[in-house]
């Protein structure tokens, strides 16, 4: 991107370019997945829910980037060492080898690929394991030409990314316009939790984006870009990151809500469906024909790959630099193979492994966007973060392994190993002592106790928080 740079002024057209980037660091193809199918869960409740899912997938990742500019990019600063690298290793692990690069292959395939394949179903034995023949193939595929693009990084990419953003916004712009005009159905009735608890539903659903743990990393990013491109002024870089942020709040939020009517309004195209994207698949075929499907299979696996090059790149440097022993190369073609592994667990069930880990670590990072914000009141900030983390770490662990048993005792409870079983009992002997906490069964345990921590760690002054913090 071409900043014209003057004094620590940007121009009006070179803001918007700034925003529209941050919104394409945000729009991986994976997001596209989501809103249909909690729409369609939601049903009659899709307002509600749908304002908890742009809570934590538009409202926290906008604050999230303000946090970040407002710390100047420290806003790991408070935290000791060894606590603040093992936060961003668990956030770079989860944005990359373990959930968010796999589910860009796996989108990739069932949006671009799986169309047109006429046989989905055909199964390869590997030892025990049974893994589904196209998509093993085209994993490989797709996490080859990856590990190519990332280890002999071009031009080619960055033109790429410029023309496949404007061709998904133009598509999704077209996709909205259809979806309030030409409904597949009426509203249908809520599912499950959106029965009864719609709004926290919807917010849980949001952490599925993973964009507020890919705030604080693009935020930083953002910041050193503004750097390099000669705005120096850490007041200047945090008004255009902050402006960026908004756009990118705008843009993203523009989607979520035209595809969370899109799948409260799928009707029969959703009958049988596992996942979003198979719901969106089925919508634009129908509307748009083979010629829809088309475009939008190719528009999708390009941004799917594209996101996947840029995932694992990152995660390659950032572990470059943690382990200088282990080289970029090395760790580019690691990690691409650790994703094509681990995107044939199948992208329904890696959405279901995901949630609990999500659970558990999404407390801790809306925690430190909430003590980022309120650094410069605390009397003792560098304890303020310290035990604000801490318990929501503590806390979401807690929320994270109730999912967990919850997802491994099964809707009919058989089949369940010794070990799963010892763990459903643990978790089973904890849920009494817990279950008085506020929003324990909507699976938000945390907040409260984060809250009151908060609290306490602002208005307690004196000799008396100097003993905690030097405790």
């Amino acid at each position: 991107m071409g900043l014209s740079v003057q004094d620590n002024q940007m121009s009006i057209g070179d803001t918007l370019g700034l925003g529209f980037m941050t919104f394409a660091f945000f729009l991986g193809a994976g997001n596209l997945i989501f809103p249909p199918f909690a729409g369609m869960l939601a049903g009659e409740n899709m307002f509600l829910a749908m304002f908890g899912f742009l809570i934590t997938a538009v409202g926290l990742p906008l604050v999230g980037l303000i946090a970040v500019a407002k710390a100047q990019g420290k806003v790991m600063a408070m935290l000791p060492v060894f606590a603040a690298t093992a936060l961003a290793i668990a956030i770079y692990i989860i944005i990359g080898p373990a959930f968010a690069a796999p589910r860009t292959g796996l989108v990739a395939y069932e949006i671009g690929a799986k169309p047109f394949i006429d046989n989905t179903t055909a199964t390869i034995m590997l030892g025990s394991l049974s893994l589904n023949l196209s998509q093993l193939i085209y994993t490989l595929c797709f996490f080859t030409v990856t590990m190519l693009l990332a280890l002999f990084p071009g031009k080619l990419l960055d033109s790429v990314g410029k023309v496949l953003t404007p061709i998904l916004l133009l598509l999704l712009v077209g996709l909205a316009l259809s979806v309030v005009f030409l409904p597949a159905s009426d509203v249908g009735a809520a599912v499950g939790d959106y029965q009864n608890h719609p709004l926290t539903k919807g917010i849980l659903e949001g952490y599925n984006t993973m964009d507020t743990l890919a705030s604080l990393m693009f935020g930083m990013l953002i910041i050193d870009l503004l750097r390099k491109k000669g705005i120096d002024q850490p007041s200047a870089q945090t008004k255009y990151l902050i402006r960026a942020a908004f756009i990118a709040a705008a843009g993203l939020a523009f989607v979520y809500v035209s595809l969370f009517f899109l799948g409260a309004t799928a009707g029969d195209i959703a009958v049988g469906a596992k996942n979003g994207g198979e719901i969106l698949t089925n919508y634009v075929t129908r509307e748009f024909g083979s010629l829809g499907t088309v475009l939008l299979s190719t528009v999708v696996t390009l941004a799917c790959l594209t996101t996947a090059v840029g995932l694992v790149s990152a995660c390659s440097e950032f572990f470059n630099e943690l382990m200088p022993k282990l080289s970029y190369r090395f760790l580019v073609v690691l990690l691409s193979a650790i994703c094509a592994l681990i995107a044939n667990v199948g992208l329904s069930q890696l959405i279901t492994i995901s949630i609990p880990v999500l659970m558990a670590v999404y407390p801790v990072a809306i925690a430190l966007v909430a003590v980022t914000f309120l650094t410069e009141y605390f009397p003792r900030p560098q304890f303020a973060h310290r035990a604000a983390l801490s318990v929501a770490l503590l806390f979401g662990i807690f929320d994270g392994m109730k999912v967990a048993a919850k997802s491994l005792t099964g809707e009919d409870g058989k089949g369940v190993t010794e070990a799963a079983q010892s763990f459903i009992d643990l978790v089973s002997g904890m849920s009494p002592t817990l279950s008085i906490l506020p929003l324990y069964e909507e699976g938000m345990a945390w907040l409260l106790p984060t809250l009151v921590v908060i609290v306490l760690c602002l208005i307690i002054r004196g000799s008396g928080a100097k003993t905690v913090s030097a405790a």
